[in-house]
C-alpha cells in the first residue's frame, strides 16, 4: 500500500516540475518508490501526455489518426489492398476500400479546417470545398484514365445531388431541431449567386445531352464533344470569375446579413488550432496520397462488386461513392448548422456543389481531351433530368434566405426518391452506342 505522504508527493509530481534543491529530494524517493509509480495508472498516463506533448510530431500523430472515434476503420484500406492480392473478390476489396477511405476523407476535412484556422474564414471556406472534394477528383481522374467514362460521370453527379439533398437536408434538418424555437437565417444573396451557377452548370450539361437524343448533330459523335469542350472551357472562365467575385470583388456580400463578416471571422477565431501550419499541410499530403493509392484499388473493383452484389453500376457511383467522398463535408455542415452558422454551412454544401459542377466536371472534360477520352457533358437523360429538378427543388428551399428542420427533412426525402431511382435505373449508354 502507498502511504499518504506517498500520495501528496505523486500528485505533486504531475503538477510541479521538476527543479532546482526539489529534483534532489524527488530523485531520492524515487529510487525506492518506483514500483509503487508503475503500478500507478493515472500517473503513467499523465507520464504519456506529457511525453507525447512534447514532442510534436508524436502529439500531431496522435491528434490527426488516433484522437478521433472514426479512425477505428483505418484498419480496413490496408485491408482491402491484402483481399485484392489475395483472393481476387471484388466485392470484399470494394466493401473494405469504400470504409478505408471514410476516415480519410473526414480526416482530410479535419486538416482543411485546422489550416483555415491560419488562413482566415474566406480562403478557409475556399479550401474546405476544394480538399473536401479532392477524394471525387481523385476516383475521377483514376476511372478517367482506365477509361469508365460512364463512371466519372455518374459519381460526379452522385457528389453534386449528395451535397445539395442529404449533406444540406441533414444540416438544416439538425440546425432546426437544436434550434427550433426561432428561424435559422441565412444570406440570401450569397446563396442565389451560388444557385444562378448550379443552373448554369445545368446548361452546359443539359444542351450536349439534348443534341445527342434529338439526333441533330453536324457530326454524329463529333459534335457532342466539341460543344462539350467548349461549354467545359467557358465554365472555367465563369468558376475564375466567380472566385474572384468572392475574394476580391464582393466580398462584403459573403458576410452574414445581421452580423457581418464577424459571424465568420468568430467561427474561427474561437477555434484553437491543435496542430501546426506546416503540419496540416503535411497531413493533407499524406492523406491526399493514401486516398489516392486506395481509389485505385476501388475504382478496379466497381464492376465485380456489382455483379457479386447484384447492384446496377450506376446506383454504386451515383449513391455509394460520393455519400465516402461527402464524409468531411457531412460532418462539418452539421456541426456548423448546430452552431446557428448557416452561412458557413452554404458555403460547405452548396459551394461544394458549385465547384464540382462548374470545376471539377469541366477539368475533367478537358483533362480526358488532353488524354485521348472521349469524356464528354452528356450525362444521359436520366441523369440531366435529375440533377436539373434537384437544382430546382433547392433554389426554391434557399429563395427565402430562411431555414427550418421541415426543410432539411424534405430535402433528405427527395434524397432518398433519388436514390431509389438509381437503384433500379439500368444505363442506357451502351445500348444507345
Amino acid at each position: 500500500m502507498v502511504s499518504a505522504e506517498e500520495k501528496v508527493d505523486l500528485e505533486s509530481d504531475e503538477e510541479i516540475p521538476f527543479s532546482g534543491s526539489q529534483t534532489s529530494n524527488k530523485m531520492s524517493s524515487l529510487s525506492f518508490e518506483t514500483p509503487h509509480i508503475l503500478s500507478h495508472p493515472k500517473f503513467s498516463a499523465s507520464w504519456v501526455l506529457r511525453k507525447v506533448n512534447r514532442i510534436s510530431i508524436l502529439r500531431s500523430i496522435y491528434i490527426v489518426l488516433i484522437k478521433a472515434k472514426i479512425n477505428v476503420l483505418l484498419p480496413f484500406g490496408p485491408l482491402a489492398i491484402m483481399l485484392h492480392y489475395l483472393t481476387k473478390k471484388h466485392g470484399w476489396v470494394f466493401f473494405f476500400s469504400l470504409l478505408g477511405i471514410t476516415p480519410l476523407a473526414e480526416r482530410l476535412g479535419y486538416a482543411t479546417e485546422q489550416l483555415a484556422c491560419y488562413t482566415g474564414p474566406t480562403v478557409g471556406g475556399l479550401l474546405n470545398a476544394t480538399f473536401g472534394n479532392a477524394t471525387e477528383m481523385i476516383i475521377s481522374m483514376y476511372a478517367l484514365k482506365n477509361g469508365m467514362i460512364r463512371v466519372v460521370q455518374q459519381s460526379l453527379l452522385g457528389s453534386i445531388l449528395s451535397n445539395m439533398l442529404l449533406v444540406l437536408g441533414c444540416a438544416f434538418f439538425c440546425g432546426g431541431i437544436v434550434h427550433r424555437q426561432k428561424v435559422q437565417n441565412f444570406n440570401k444573396a450569397a446563396a442565389l449567386v451560388n444557385s444562378g451557377l448550379l443552373l448554369m452548370a445545368v446548361m452546359g450539361i443539359l444542351f450536349p445531352a439534348v443534341l445527342h437524343f434529338t439526333h441533330t448533330e453536324v457530326h454524329k459523335d463529333k459534335s457532342e464533344i466539341a460543344i462539350s469542350r467548349v461549354s467545359s472551357c467557358i465554365m472555367l472562365i465563369a468558376y475564375a470569375s466567380y472566385l474572384f467575385f468572392q475574394l476580391k470583388s464582393q466580398r462584403n456580400l459573403y458576410s452574414s446579413l445581421d452580423e457581418g463578416e464577424d459571424n465568420q471571422e468568430d467561427s474561427y477565431d474561437d477555434e484553437v488550432p491543435e496542430i501546426t501550419y506546416w503540419e496540416a499541410i503535411g497531413w493533407l499530403a499524406v492523406l491526399t496520397l493514401w486516398i489516392s493509392v486506395l481509389s485505385g484499388y476501388l475504382v478496379d473493383a466497381i464492376q465485380g462488386a456489382s455483379d457479386s452484389m447484384n447492384m446496377p453500376v450506376a446506383f454504386i457511383s451515383v449513391i455509394l461513392l460520393p455519400i465516402v467522398g461527402n464524409a468531411a463535408e457531412h460532418a462539418s455542415a452539421i456541426m456548423f448548422a448546430m452552431k446557428d452558422k448557416l452561412d458557413i454551412t452554404l458555403g460547405v454544401a452548396i459551394g461544394s456543389s458549385t465547384q464540382i459542377s462548374m470545376f471539377v466536371i469541366p477539368f475533367c472534360v478537358i483533362v480526358g481531351w488532353f488524354i485521348g477520352k472521349p469524356m464528354d457533358l452528356n450525362f444521359q437523360l436520366f441523369e440531366t433530368a435529375t440533377l436539373f429538378i434537384t437544382v430546382l427543388v433547392v433554389a426554391f428551399m434557399l429563395q427565402e434566405g430562411q431555414s427550418n428542420y421541415f426543410k432539411g427533412l424534405m430535402l433528405i426525402l427527395c434524397y432518398f426518391i433519388v436514390a431509389a431511382s438509381f437503384f433500379v435505373h439500368v444505363d442506357p449508354s451502351n445500348d444507345d452506342d
